[in-house]
């Protein structure tokens, strides 16, 4: 048989499962499993429940690649055979995570794939200058769930550097164009009040960005790729370029949460470019 087209009234949606969601922060290289196989679970119930959706889901690298990327700076760049042997740890670390998510969609009868970022992305000062979406459209007109990552990619004016999922996700939803893109973290949103975290912002807009900017605070973890602050910008610029794109920061903690999201359940600060 070969692959079906995409129709019409499908929705995409992207999902993303932060790396403070599926690792420890805390300590290097330590995977939460258990939360690993809840959400792979609940992905697939959400796809089960609504089999016109169409997913791209994204995962972060928490405490694999992000330890591993500010010892060696390389997000700012590679250029040192030091630095390089460096771009291979954080590379083998990324990977490594990467296939621990792999196996817990698969163990979810999840038919996923991998499309690793290193492999077809090229860089330019720290963003996608090109990359082939061709396998990753097939991918979904196959009716399969490709999954992209936070990755080393080879950078032209940097040598090399580091590409969050965000980073991909903002280059994929100006060509997908998809409806929604959901960031699963541990926090229920984005608070008002951060550290004592008893009031959500609600919704973010242009109009109201000034007034919540002061809650914005950074990443209690190591993080090389930004915090909450970095988060709401990247995800306010994005929904600007991409007309009636939603994007939802929420938490993955609680069990449903996922699964609701997918189907359309909002929870957590909503991000609108309008």
């Amino acid at each position: 048989m070969g692959s079906r087209p995409v129709r019409v009234h499908e929705e995409l949606v992207f999902l993303k499962l932060g790396g403070s969601l599926i690792t420890d922060k805390s300590q290097a290289r330590t995977p939460r499993q258990g939360a690993l196989d809840r959400l792979a679970r609940e992905i697939g119930a959400a796809l089960e429940a609504k089999p016109d959706l169409r997913l791209v889901l994204g995962h972060g690298s928490g405490s694999y690649g992000h330890v591993a990327g500010k010892k060696h700076g390389t997000r700012q760049g590679v250029h040192t055979p030091e630095q390089w042997r460096g771009f291979a740890e954080v590379w083998f670390d990324a990977a490594t995570l990467n296939r621990l998510v792999m196996e817990a969609l698969q163990r979810a009868g999840l038919p996923a794939i991998s499309l690793p970022p290193v492999a077809s992305v090229i860089a330019d000062d720290g963003r996608v200058a090109s990359w082939d979406l061709a396998p990753l459209r097939k991918t979904l007109r196959a009716g399969l769930l490709p999954v992209v990552f936070g990755d080393v990619v080879y950078d032209r004016a940097r040598g090399g550097t580091i590409l969050s999922t965000e980073d991909l996700f903002a280059h994929l939803a100006i060509r997908l164009k998809p409806q929604r893109l959901l960031l699963a973290g541990i926090e229920a949103g984005v608070w008002a009040d951060f550290p004592a975290c008893t009031r959500l912002i609600a919704e973010i807009t242009p109009e109201n960005l000034a007034e919540v900017a002061p809650a914005l605070g950074g990443s209690t973890a190591t993080d090389v790729t930004g915090g909450m602050a970095s988060k709401v910008q990247h995800s306010l610029d994005l929904a600007q370029q991409v007309p009636g794109l939603e994007v939802l920061i929420f938490s993955g903690e609680t069990e449903g949460a996922v699964r609701e999201a997918l189907l359309g359940v909002a929870g957590g600060t909503v991000v609108r470019g309008t």
